[in-house]
């Protein structure tokens, strides 16, 4: 494979902020790079860097000659006025096809009406667009900074399938763990709990788990080795030297040295995720909300219509649907902000509704941190116990030095830990949830997963993360563009019965002789006899020296150097690779074999 682009030692600082620093990395053709990291540790900043939009301080990128680049933003801005067609004509290269060009690539991302105005579209569609777009230009790497952000959960299917067949490397930012784990060839995480600030690892996003699991265990094997060797030069230099010899002097510099070094695995070991604690009140009340018959239109269109379904404690209603099907609308209808046009909502006296927002417009931007976080006063009521909301502040990440800050000048993912923040201060019979994960980072969001599987009031989600939705709900409902509804156990069962719809099986006569020819017995070459009699063998000789590859890993002199602990990394991670291959082969000719 060749390299398409790299980038050395990269830092970037905004003010007294250091985002990132000595960042390196390499991207191949048809590579699909997934980046992931904490909130603020500057993924977006680094996408931009890569694609020209802004300059580091520090290191450099470089493109080979001759690649096009195409970027697709978080939030993509059109001229509202432009046609869809307008708007992908410009993007496209110029050639002789170019109108031939465009028409494919509107097929291909679904737009039905070509004619259609930017303005009119909705978030998930002008994300399409945003695709599209890019695409047009017929770039080699496309870089797209949270793609799944705005699509709903078929339009994140749809871009799954075009990234993986779309032939040219990429690199996104996401926290979709799902999308992560089907299109990703490579995972790199920007993190502070690296030595070299970065982490990489080819595979899906399950492999990049296991590597880096192996990865901090090995540094935290390191930490506690240098803890040990600390405490013994302390020991020492508390008994003080009797001489103050060349050798006693450089023992002291070693012991100053193995100080820092430990000061700063333990740093990068010592990383936090916020502590989200949903209130439940602790009503018994079997039925919380019942809905019978319920329809709403909009605009002349009917979202849903006869719902009926009842919610107790411990019942979570997942809800899905495309952009604009009425999910958002029947949560609101849920909570009486809005009335429906037939049917009843029923709710316990005295029920306690909380409603997680999906544009979270209820804190006004130039309201102080510490103000969105404690409305009353310097401290909060959490549990009954009064707490400062510097205490409060920290539970969720944030620094005293921001306490002050405006909540506008936040990153998404912070201002969505303070709308947490405020909902777990008020007790629930019921949370309403929209869009809850927009925004939040990987480790933030099994938090949030782990409190909401524990709550035990009722709970309708709205959201496009599938692993939320799978993890969380008890029950599915779909709610299709032409207001039908439909009830699922599992989202497994949602995607075979939205797959049916699409693709119908038709039954077909086979030609004469053709069942025949399909049953007949395939048989191995001279080649591949030969392959099959060596295999076994093969896969061993490659077992053994991932074997010794692990081995070297728990080396203490490995451990102890970071460059040489991510070479080591490095080397297990090919050694692997190449027993899956041989696993992969053998399973392929003993398949062929059998006939």
């Amino acid at each position: 494979m060749s390299v398409l682009l790299t980038c050395d030692s990269l830092e970037k600082s905004f003010g007294s902020r250091t985002v990132f620093t000595g960042i390196s990395l390499s991207l191949h053709d048809e590579d699909r790079m997934g980046i992931i990291g904490p909130n603020g540790a500057g993924k977006s900043t680094f996408l931009k860097i890569l694609g020209g939009e802004m300059s580091p301080d520090n290191g450099n990128v470089a493109v080979r000659k001759g690649v096009r680049l195409a970027m697709v933003s978080q939030d993509p801005v059109f001229d509202l006025n432009l046609s869809v067609r307008e708007i992908i004509t410009a993007a496209a290269k110029e050639s002789d096809g170019k109108e031939v060009a465009v028409s494919r690539i509107l097929s291909r991302v679904g737009f039905n009406d070509p004619s259609a105005l930017a303005g009119t579209l909705s978030g998930g569609w002008k994300k399409r667009l945003a695709v599209a777009a890019a695409l047009a230009a017929e770039p080699d790497i496309m870089l797209l900074d949270e793609p799944t952000n705005h699509l709903d959960v078929e339009g994140i299917l749809w871009l799954e399938k075009l990234l993986k067949s779309a032939g040219i490397a990429s690199i996104f930012v996401t926290h979709d763990r799902y999308f992560l784990e089907e299109v990703c060839t490579r995972v790199a995480e920007i993190n502070r709990a690296y030595p070299l600030g970065l982490f990489t690892a080819a595979g899906s996003y399950s492999r990049f788990l296991e590597k880096r699991a192996e990865f901090l265990h090995a540094q935290r094997r390191e930490q506690d080795a240098l803890a040990n060797l600390v405490e013994k030069e302390i020991a020492w230099l508390r008994r003080g030297a009797k001489a103050r010899t060349r050798k006693s002097k450089a023992r002291i510099d070693d012991a100053m040295e193995s100080q820092a070094k430990l000061a700063d695995v333990s740093e990068r070991n010592s990383g936090g995720v916020a502590t989200i604690d949903f209130t439940s009140s602790g009503r018994l009340t079997k039925r919380l909300v019942v809905c019978e018959g319920v329809e709403k239109s909009l605009g002349g269109r009917k979202l849903f219509s006869n719902l009926t379904f009842t919610l107790g404690p411990g019942a979570r209603l997942g809800v899905l649907g495309a952009n604009g099907a009425g999910k958002t609308t029947l949560i609101r209808c849920i909570n009486g902000e809005i009335p429906i046009d037939a049917g009843e909502i029923r709710r316990a006296e005295g029920l306690n509704v909380v409603y997680f927002e999906q544009d979270r417009e209820s804190i006004p931007p130039e309201t102080p941190l510490r103000r969105a976080l404690s409305p009353g006063g310097d401290t909060v009521q959490f549990r009954g116990r009064t707490q400062h909301v510097a205490g409060w502040a920290a539970r969720f990440l944030f620094k005293n030095e921001q306490l002050d800050l405006p909540v506008g000048n936040l990153s998404g993912g912070e201002r969505a830990r303070v709308h947490i923040a405020r909902l777990m201060l008020l007790p629930a019979d019921i949370l309403l949830l929209d869009e809850p994960t927009n925004d939040l980072d990987i480790p933030t969001l099994e938090v949030l997963e782990a409190n909401l599987e524990d709550f035990p009031g009722a709970m309708v989600l709205v959201t496009h993360d599938r692993y939320l939705l799978d993890r969380l709900s008890t029950t599915l409902l779909s709610i299709s563009a032409e207001g039908e509804t439909e009830f699922y156990a599992e989202l497994s069962q949602w995607e075979q019965a939205n797959a049916a719809k699409k693709s119908p099986v038709k039954a077909a006569k086979a030609a004469p002789g053709q069942s025949a020819q399909a049953n007949s017995r395939k048989k191995l070459s001279y080649n591949e006899s030969r392959e099959w009699e060596a295999i076994e063998g093969n896969v061993a000789k490659a077992e053994e020296v991932l074997h010794d590859k692990r081995e070297q890993l728990e080396k203490p002199e490995v451990t102890s150097d970071p460059a040489g602990l991510l070479k080591a990394l490095a080397e297990l991670d090919e050694a692997q690779a190449v027993v899956d291959k041989f696993y992969e082969r053998w399973a392929e000719l003993e398949a062929k074999q059998a006939g």
